[in-house]
């Protein structure tokens, strides 16, 4: 390839939305919104230590989109909107209200007064055009934010407090992604600094916290912002935050982590995994999990591939995968087995559980349907040639490969021969945009159904080569309506085509699990399933 992709067209800023929340995503271990026991008080002050997994070298949330790092640099910014993590609405934040046109082209926010960044510097309309202007430059590190952004015709100043966002094409999705870090809203000097400058240097945010100190893999430190009074409506506390400082040390062993908590080194740690659970449990800490919302973990199929062109092979495949058994023999405790190819926590999820039930007598019944005859060692093969497929993969969670070894052994069992192929995080992009691949093990998280446009819209990138079909109908329609209970029936009828025709075949949701100290009350995951801190205290 010898021209740069346009990180701004919609394939690419798909396929890069796709990548850096798989590939920068670390699995963790569904359950409480918060921590903390005992009755006291909420109090101010003190200092929270919270040890992450690692670092991604940058402090821009408009360009970030590992979790173990969106959760430091997510308290120096505010948005636009917020999203109730258990409703999925959409509510005020530095926007107290906003219009949107009837075929959801043209978005109109009307802009908090009195909210200034952190130096000095008011918020005004043009601020924020200033902020979704500059964002399709950010180059390849912005794709999250571009492609939340993708196909704007035009932002416009209506009058101090007013901005106006039209798109080319509906857009329904936009509205949510006000409400994400990536669109997280800088101050103008932050705004004039280069990519490269911001992400070592930090950014001027309007949020709870200011950056005080970054240094590269070893800690971020941040201090109260001092006279802060404009925080999302579903925050309980009013005014500026109650803790004085926030420390992110980077901590990449996992035993470490847990041990640091253990000995009150820290408050809380990022990334616990099953072989930490025991030691954690029963002491001075509390377990919070979440589901991450989005496309679940599973296998994104080549559609266009000779075997699996064929639906009784997509579906047998499907049908060959114990969930359950995978979700509690690898992953950590309360992850929950793929029951759609959304997430349960994600706005408009549909359970399908019983299309995607375990069933291997099933697989083998569709597959000797479709040609597939049992040979000698138990590999099915037609025409000659044996039904083996590669599945490739990123060592970005601890978990891929002992689920994908036991989804092998699973799919052998029904006459599939697997082949693991292991790929740098780099190399999955240019594979899934070629089509070179039979199938990759991936999800995406993302608090809006959209993301099953960005998946798989033949119309977009398409690097599942799903044939065009009434899923894109279905898909364009849900993008293109505001009226919500309208927008959910077609978000269930895209599950059931992808499911029922196993577009993918969805294996495991992703879930986020913290360990927290229980003097740390109100540490509570968003949306997303990461975390604001502003309502955290100690005591």
């Amino acid at each position: 390839m010898t021209a740069h992709p346009d990180f701004r067209a919609p394939r690419w800023a798909a396929l890069t939305a796709l990548l850096t929340t798989s590939v920068l995503l670390t699995a963790c271990g569904s359950g409480t919104d918060g921590s903390g026991s005992g009755s006291n008080k909420p109090k101010s002050g003190g200092a929270l230590t919270f040890a992450v997994s690692s670092d991604a070298g940058c402090v821009d949330p408009q360009q970030v989109a590992s979790n173990e790092t969106i959760y430091s640099v997510r308290q120096i910014v505010d948005s636009l909107t917020d999203q109730d993590p258990r409703t999925g609405k959409i509510v005020p934040w530095l926007a107290k209200s906003w219009d949107i046109s009837s075929d959801t082209t043209t978005f109109t926010f009307h802009l908090r007064s009195g909210v200034t960044f952190s130096d000095g510097s008011k918020l005004t309309a043009q601020v924020v055009k200033d902020n979704f202007d500059a964002v399709p430059k950010l180059g390849a590190l912005g794709v999250l934010a571009q492609g939340y952004l993708s196909g704007v015709k035009s932002t416009a100043v209506v009058d101090p407090l007013t901005i106006r966002v039209t798109f080319k094409e509906p857009n329904a999705q936009f509205l949510q992604a006000t409400s994400t870090h990536s669109l997280g809203i800088e101050s103008s000097a932050s705004v004039k600094k280069t990519p490269q400058q911001k992400c070592s240097d930090g950014i001027v945010g309007s949020g709870p916290f200011v950056l005080k100190q970054y240094v590269q893999n070893q800690s971020l430190t941040f201090a109260k912002r001092p006279g802060y009074a404009w925080g999302s409506s579903r925050w309980s506390k009013k005014g500026e935050a109650y803790l004085d400082k926030l420390v992110f040390k980077v901590v990449p062993e996992a035993g470490v982590r847990a041990g640091s908590l253990q000995s009150g080194q820290v408050d809380a740690i990022s990334s616990v995994g099953k072989a930490n659970e025991a030691a954690l449990k029963g002491g001075q800490v509390t377990l919070l999990r979440r589901a991450n919302p989005g496309v679940v973990f599973g296998f994104g199929l080549n559609n266009s591939r000779p075997a699996l062109r064929d639906a009784r092979v997509r579906q047998a495949i499907l049908f060959a995968i114990d969930r359950q058994q995978i979700a509690d023999t690898v992953f950590p405790t309360g992850t929950r087995g793929a029951t759609s190819v959304l997430a349960h926590t994600t706005p408009d999820y549909t359970s399908l559980a019983p299309d995607l039930a375990f069933d291997a007598a099933k697989a083998k019944s569709l597959l000797d349907s479709a040609g597939w005859k049992a040979d000698s060692d138990g590999i099915r093969t037609k025409g000659g040639k044996k039904l083996s497929l590669t599945i490739d993969w990123i060592p970005n969670a601890g978990t891929n490969q002992p689920a994908l070894e036991l989804i092998e052994q699973q799919l052998k069992a029904v006459g599939v021969e697997v082949t693991l192929k292991q790929l740098q995080p780099t190399q999955l992009a240019p594979t899934l945009q070629a089509g070179n691949y039979d199938v990759a093990w991936t999800n995406i998280t993302r608090a809006d159904p959209d993301i099953l446009r960005s998946s798989f819209s033949t119309k977009l990138a398409n690097f599942y080569r799903v044939p065009a079909s009434s899923l894109d109908t279905a898909l364009t329609a849900q993008a293109a309506t505001t009226d919500t209970a309208k927008r959910a029936q077609l978000v269930g009828q895209a599950q059931k085509l992808i499911v029922q025709n196993a577009y993918n075949v969805p294996v495991v949701e992703l879930q986020t699990q913290l360990g927290v100290s229980k003097k740390v009350h109100d540490l509570n995951f968003d949306a997303s399933s990461r975390i604001q801190l502003h309502d955290t205290w100690i005591g």
